[in-house]
């Protein structure tokens, strides 16, 4: 069983703003999801993009796997270099 990194759309019809949760893959995109771990709003101006760094590190570390638009998010606030450093720091 495959667990995922991902965003979960909420919102209006072309309002959108999102959720980044940790969901099953198997899961629909909208559907249930294990645990929320921030949210993304792309529309404002800057993007709003607010997660918790802790528990982001923590899945990553069980093995959640992103997916490509969150692998982008969390290398922009520099979690993936976080990850990486204490991954292979030794």
């Amino acid at each position: 069983m495959s667990v995922k990194i991902r965003l979960k759309r909420m919102g209006s019809k072309k309002n959108p703003f999102y959720r980044v949760v940790v969901a099953d893959s198997r899961s629909p995109r909208d559907g249930r999801f294990i645990e929320q771990l921030g949210y993304y709003s792309p529309l404002t101006e800057p993007i709003t993009l607010k997660l918790d760094n802790d528990k982001v590190l923590d899945w990553l570390q069980k093995g959640a796997q992103p997916s490509d638009t969150v692998r982008t998010l969390l290398s922009s606030e520099g979690i993936l270099q976080k990850y990486h450093e204490a991954r292979y720091s030794k």
